[in-house]
């Protein structure tokens, strides 16, 4: 990793949505209720930068980014459309001058492309077409940020993309007049990290522009899909452990920064960077962190499974000796004290959270590498409301959420600026399908072979240890009557601690989930052998990105399935009980 990529504190992004007829006399309560969401926000999560994206349009989006300036925060300008044309939106001259030098003052600009299937200037005019771009920014924003702060008088929008329908999709992933209603149906019913919404109230500068009923201006709340207190005057308990998850992940990537750029393995390499998009560097970054963070977790959570399951053997041999040789009482001394130091291992493992940072890490890795190879092949989602994100892990616990919530933000700028050059298309049919040398072909078929030796090596295991048993059984019915007590119990020990051997060996394969991780390398390998095959006989660009869209999503759904597995197979203390007695 070069200087550039050098890890630092992971953003945690706020959108601003508002309306632009504010009232005057309100204007500084405004402000104070926006500094001070700001400060706290920055106060209670200091792991993170906060980054605010606004439009920039007048009222609340500017508002609330003269705030974060103030603040010295990161200020990022999401435009519905070129800045050029959105500057036909400031018709006087003053309010034109106001809005070119906030732009200027922006970290970053981010121009929004047309509408799927709109002509590059339908949206000149005022009309359906302009309405769209703006409702797709209301998309966008809401699905590209951690927590939405809506300015909102708290009414229905009065046109398609306004401040209500942009907090409706951000807690229905469902924007009436421009979203599939079958997919905002299912999408409904799932319970959804990113509905967090920080309402500050307000009023409009209009006719009866009081805020709805029930509602005071400069009142806030915090909103959420929250069955049974969707408004509450603390941030809700799910949402901040969602956020504190994220916090710990941006302290890991601090605290082993230099560890992230010595051993990270890119997605692609300097000599590949001028055929890839720019902002996939963003992607690539987050997902070197990520995954050299599961090798270290990983390693921590092997080196400990190793430890406790020898102390268990260990342990079960104190057990034999005691039982079948002499009864001493040393041999239970030693045992009970084995057993503490496997308990003190697995102690310290499950405060430092290793195995559950171990695979949340690596199933962002991986959610992030169906990502990048997307972004870099121009795939993206038959829903333009919809990326890759968004059904990952759904049906998993909500505390993985934060998984998700990361990479909402780390594709911010490539589903901003989509692509389909056909050199990104080569470059990911040969580093991410591969062949039998290179890409997850290569790499299936070589985890396939490794996990089918070990499971061999247990199954030897388990025949040699049942072939001495039974001789051993055999040879004290056939001779035990001339053998003495001495040897009695030694050949009773020995077989015993063959069956113990085979046991721990079978334990540490089941704690691995080896024969499952057969089945599911075995059926990887033939999803990328089929698309291979497919992928080759392809006549269009167009059709091979369908295919990689196939992919990926069978991907991220084999990756959910893993977590699954693989959470609950964590060792216990009385796992090791079991197996040392």
């Amino acid at each position: 990793m070069n200087e550039s990529t050098t890890p630092r504190r992971l953003p945690l992004v706020i959108a601003v949505t508002g309306h632009r007829n504010l009232c005057a006399e309100e204007l500084p309560g405004l402000r104070r209720s926006v500094r001070d969401f700001l400060v706290d926000m920055r106060d209670r999560f200091p792991d993170r930068r906060l980054q605010l994206l606004t439009p920039l349009a007048e009222g609340a989006d500017q508002l609330a980014a003269d705030v974060a300036l103030e603040l010295e925060l990161e200020v990022i300008a999401v435009l519905p459309m070129s800045a050029s044309a959105y500057r036909d939106d400031f018709p006087s001259p003053d309010r034109l001058e106001a809005f070119d030098l906030k732009l200027a003052r922006m970290h970053e600009v981010i121009e929004l492309p047309p509408v799927q299937g709109h002509a590059a200037d339908a949206h000149a005019e005022p009309g359906a077409e302009r309405d769209a771009q703006y409702a797709q920014l209301g998309v966008f924003l809401a699905a590209h940020c951690h927590l939405l702060l809506a300015i909102w008088d708290g009414k229905p929008s009065d046109h398609v993309g306004g401040t209500a329908d942009v907090v409706q999709f951000h807690h229905d992933s469902h924007m009436p007049g421009y979203t599939d209603s079958v997919f905002a149906t299912q999408q409904m019913l799932i319970d959804d990290e990113s509905d967090l919404v920080y309402h500050v109230v307000c009023s409009r500068d209009q006719d009866d522009g009081r805020p709805a009923s029930g509602f005071e201006p400069l009142q806030t709340w915090w909103f959420s899909k929250d069955a049974d207190a969707p408004r509450s005057r603390s941030m809700p308990p799910q949402h901040e452990a969602i956020f504190a998850r994220s916090a710990e992940f941006s302290r890991d990537r601090m605290r082993h920064s230099a560890l992230i750029e010595d051993a990270a393995h890119p997605l692609y390499t300097q000599a590949h960077a001028p055929d890839l998009p720019a902002h996939v560097a963003d992607i690539n970054d987050l997902f070197c962190t990520a995954d050299v963070l599961a090798v270290h977790y990983q390693r921590k959570v092997l080196r400990t499974l190793r430890a406790t399951h020898v102390l268990a053997f260990f342990m079960g041999l104190s057990f034999i000796l005691y039982a079948d040789v002499q009864t001493e009482r040393a041999f239970m001394v030693v045992f009970l004290g084995l057993f503490m130091i496997s308990a003190v291992f697995q102690a310290i493992a499950k405060r430092r959270q290793w195995h559950r940072k171990y695979l949340d890490y690596r199933a962002l890795a991986e959610g992030l590498r169906v990502q990048f190879y997307w972004a870099v092949a121009g795939v993206c989602d038959e829903n333009d409301s919809q990326f890759v994100h968004d059904n990952f892990l759904r049906t998993q616990e909500p505390e993985v959420g934060w998984i998700r919530n990361e990479m909402r933000v780390a594709g911010l700028r490539t589903d901003a600026a989509r692509t389909s050059d056909e050199r990104g298309l080569k470059f990911v049919l040969g580093e991410w399908i591969g062949d039998e040398t290179g890409g997850q072909l290569a790499y299936f078929n070589r985890r396939t072979a490794d996990r089918v030796r070990w499971n061999r090596l247990t199954e030897a295991l388990g025949v040699i240890s049942l072939l001495t048993s039974v001789a051993l059984i055999l040879l004290v019915v056939v001779i035990g009557d001339r053998l003495s007590d001495a040897w009695i119990g030694p050949l009773l020990a020995m077989m015993g601690a063959l069956l113990l051997v085979y046991g721990i060996r079978q334990g540490y394969a089941y704690a691995l989930a080896e024969k499952e991780l057969i089945k599911q390398y075995r059926f990887m390998q033939r999803l990328f052998d089929n698309a291979r095959v497919r992928l080759d006989a392809a006549r269009t660009p167009l059709e091979q990105r369908q295919i990689l869209r196939a992919l990926g999503r069978a991907a991220l759904d084999e990756h959910s399935e893993w977590l699954v597995m693989h959470r609950s197979r964590s060792v216990e203390q009385s796992d090791i009980w079991r197996m040392g007695s």
